[in-house]
């Protein structure tokens, strides 16, 4: 049965006049705090429950016990909030302070709590006018609706603002019964409509439902009720439970709704019921081996308590919806060393510490992503109070001493960004940031003595319960080291196109002979080969891909570099001395020093794939799951040899073109030949230690310095060729002008008839 709207002030009214008239009984302090400039409270239900609930007669104290682990970390998460915001410059001269009282999940209980935080010098006179400038300037909680509805009643008195985190009540929305509350999450009349299309999708029509007792509860049964009414949803049952985990029939109530679900054919059951009713609930199904689909409501849907009761798996199936969570920078380190700042006191933390649990212990038992709202309300008031006071980068003039109402009109205002999200408070002081829909999934075979062996190619790491299959790691198509690769592969395909295409414009004329002639389509076969065989970097290796990608590598540039020298050798017997050419020209033939050149690399691969083969290699570490597969040229020592012969052929080259360098300038490739074989001897030599080192981007590496070295050739070899057909005149293309060109630069040279000079 409900309450009247008038209980709740009325109660909160004889309190403090009880307090105002030195009744024997004065709240002691609360349980942790740090003084600041400026103070928040905090109302948080680290005790689960009040050890003794009776009918009293006289103001007594609270016995409150079950330190609640959940509630200390979301209290731990204000602390961390407060103390990243004073050790930043976002408030700049002012510190935050904090008073952490507890409600031990029991409305009178928040109540005084509530009184000791609004305490101005230890007391709370009971006055005609409104209290101006309590002990606290806002307060954040309580984590239950039952709890916050209690606290709101008496602060909208005093417009003292009040931020919950969790308390989702729709009925706090109210903003004429509660206009100093606010919360980081939407209403429950989302949630409960949510659920409704939730089990509307499924055709779940016949549900069981379990509620509590509380405000909470009840509310959003009604709410539930009325939505599914209309989705023409049934109810097999509706069953209550006590809120308050002391109640004396507490037990006997969780038996008798175990046996009306038992009984019912209804296969879907709510529980819109607080995590420790849940965690009762289902030691029950699992001892009467009752399974059905549940459906949790944001209060349990994301506990670790019940995730890791012991046979959990046996209850069945179970969704539900949680407030959407996000990160809390730095919380996981100081959950681990549990350090506070100088001067605040937790004896909260010190009963934890007296538990003998491990320092991250808390870090496993909950979810510290669900501190996401705490987060929120805390930077909500840091915003509020940057308005308020005025501040700007190097102070904060305004009054601190303020009215808390000032600061409630400041929170009505703000609009944040936070990870990409906007938040700001609606009409109704909810933040509108929606839900995470969940699905349990079931735990496997963990108090076994003995591991289990994992099957059909799956693994297990060190602490898992259950077999996962391994992925694999290698440069998948669509990954971003293989567009990059494709990328360039493709340009230096488009480059190559590019130059056939002028080369088969101008074939028979000047420019294509002073280019190479012929030649400069050897060329070009050589560097689509080497092209091709970056293209094989990419995709899951196999032994012929392996084999290939380093075979069309060493055969493409070596049939390149061949060419290359060819006409090195010709530019250095063009311009020796007239004694010298008739010696030189007998080792001038081009047919057999590519051929030859080729054939050697030919042979060394032919011997590398017979005696050293390439293979591929899968291979992890202890705790990953992850398998990198990639290829492994054997020993090194046949790569080692078809590296060093390209290399080889490269210097020969560089050398050759080196001697030749003081030929006359407009018909010296010199220049080119020498910067082409620098780009490649200086990348390969930099690949070498990076391939020695066994460095896992050494593949990534090799396939860049194939580029760069096919580059170097098309740039240095090619591009000038464009310019000279695209960019000269005509007349300066003709046989006759390029002999008067040479006529200008050589008195006497005696050409060999079968060298083509080539002008730059």
């Amino acid at each position: 049965m409900f309450l009247p709207d008038f209980y709740w002030p009325l109660m909160g009214f004889l309190i403090l006049a009880g307090f105002g008239s030195a009744c024997e009984y004065s709240p002691g302090i609360c349980g942790a705090w740090a003084d600041g400039d400026i103070r928040i409270g905090v109302l948080s239900s680290c005790h689960s429950k009040v050890q003794t609930l009776h009918v009293r007669e006289r103001p007594e104290k609270y016995n409150c016990t079950q330190l609640n682990l959940i509630s200390l970390v979301r209290t731990l998460a204000v602390v961390h909030t407060i103390e990243t915001i004073n050790n930043s410059s976002f408030l700049p001269g002012v510190r935050l302070g904090y008073y952490i009282c507890d409600t031990c999940s029991d409305a009178s209980k928040a109540i005084q709590s509530t009184e000791q935080l609004l305490a101005v010098n230890g007391t709370l006179p009971v006055q005609c006018e409104l209290l101006e400038r309590p002990n606290v300037k806002a307060i954040i909680g309580a984590r239950f609706s039952e709890d916050s509805l209690a606290v709101a009643r008496l602060l909208s008195l005093y417009m003292v603002p009040q931020i919950s985190t969790t308390s989702s009540a729709q009925t706090l929305g109210d903003r004429v019964r509660y206009p100093a509350f606010l919360r980081t999450i939407p209403s429950d009349v989302h949630q409960t409509k949510a659920l409704v299309n939730f089990m509307k999708y499924f055709h779940w029509d016949w549900v069981g439902v379990v509620y509590g007792d509380d405000d909470y509860g009840k509310n959003a049964l009604q709410s539930f009720l009325a939505d599914s009414e209309v989705a023409d949803i049934c109810h097999a049952f509706k069953e209550v439970l006590p809120h308050y985990l002391a109640h004396n029939e507490i037990d006997k109530r969780i038996q008798e709704v175990a046996e009306t679900i038992r009984l019912s054919e209804a296969k879907v059951v709510v529980l819109i019921l607080k995590e420790e009713l849940v965690s009762k609930l289902f030691k029950e199904m699992i001892r009467q081996n009752i399974s059905r689909t549940w459906i949790a409501s944001d209060a349990w849907s994301m506990s670790r308590n019940i995730s890791q009761m012991e046979g959990i798996n046996q209850v069945g199936d179970i969704f539900g919806f949680t407030f959407i969570t996000g990160p809390n920078p730095g919380f996981k380190e100081f959950l681990q060393q549990l350090t506070l700042s100088p001067g605040s006191v937790n004896l909260f933390l010190e009963e934890y510490k007296q538990l003998g649990k491990d320092a991250g212990f808390l870090t496993e038992a909950v979810d510290i992503s669900m501190t996401y709202g705490e987060r929120l309300a805390v930077w909500s008031i840091a915003h509020a109070l940057k308005h308020l006071l005025n501040c700007n980068e190097t102070d904060c003039p305004g009054e601190r001493d303020f009215p808390p109402w000032k600061l409630l009109k400041e929170l009505k205002k703000i609009n944040f960004t936070m990870e990409n999200q906007t938040f700001y408070f609606n009409a109704s002081g909810n933040f509108i940031n929606g839900y995470d829909l969940i699905n349990w999934q079931p735990q496997e075979a963990s108090d076994l003595p003995n591991c289990l062996p994992c099957e059909n190619d799956t693994w297990s790491l060190k602490g898992w319960n259950s077999c996962k299959p391994k992925e694999e790691d290698y440069w998948k198509w669509d990954g971003s080291h293989a567009i990059v690769l494709l990328t360039f592969t493709a340009i230096g395909y488009l480059l190559l196109l590019f130059t056939l295409i002028i080369l088969l414009v101008f074939y028979g004329k000047p420019v294509m002979k002073q280019a190479g002639g012929t030649l400069c389509f050897v060329m070009m076969v050589g560097l689509a080969l080497s092209y091709t065989s970056v293209i094989l970097f990419i995709g899951k290796p196999n032994v012929h891909i392996c084999r290939g990608r380093q075979i069309l590598y060493a055969l493409g540039f070596s049939l390149t570099v061949s060419c290359i020298l060819v006409k090195a050798l010709r530019t250095f017997v063009s311009f020796l001395p007239p004694y010298r050419q008739e010696q030189a020209k007998r080792f001038y033939k081009p047919p057999v020093i590519i051929t030859c050149g080729t054939l050697i690399q030919v042979l060394i691969c032919i011997l590398w794939l017979i005696f050293d083969s390439p293979a591929v290699e899968a291979f992890q570490s202890d705790q990953s799951m992850i398998i990198t597969v990639q290829c492994n040229e054997g020993s090194g020592i046949g790569f080692g040899i078809m590296l060093c012969y390209i290399a080889l052929l490269a210097f020969v080259c560089f050398l050759m073109a080196f001697k030749g360098r003081k030929a006359p300038q407009a018909f010296n490739v010199t220049g080119h030949i020498i910067l082409s074989m620098l780009i490649y001897l200086f990348v390969w030599v930099c690949f070498t230690p990076v391939y020695i080192a066994k460095v896992n981007e050494r593949y990534s590496i090799q396939a860049a310095a194939i580029l760069v070295s096919c580059y170097g050739v098309i740039l240095c070899h090619f591009a000038p060729k464009w310019y000279m057909a695209l960019c000269k005149k005509k007349e300066q293309l003709t046989r006759e002008a390029y002999i008067a060109r040479a006529n200008n630069h050589i008195d006497s040279v005696d050409v060999i008839p079968e060298i083509t000079l080539e002008p730059d």
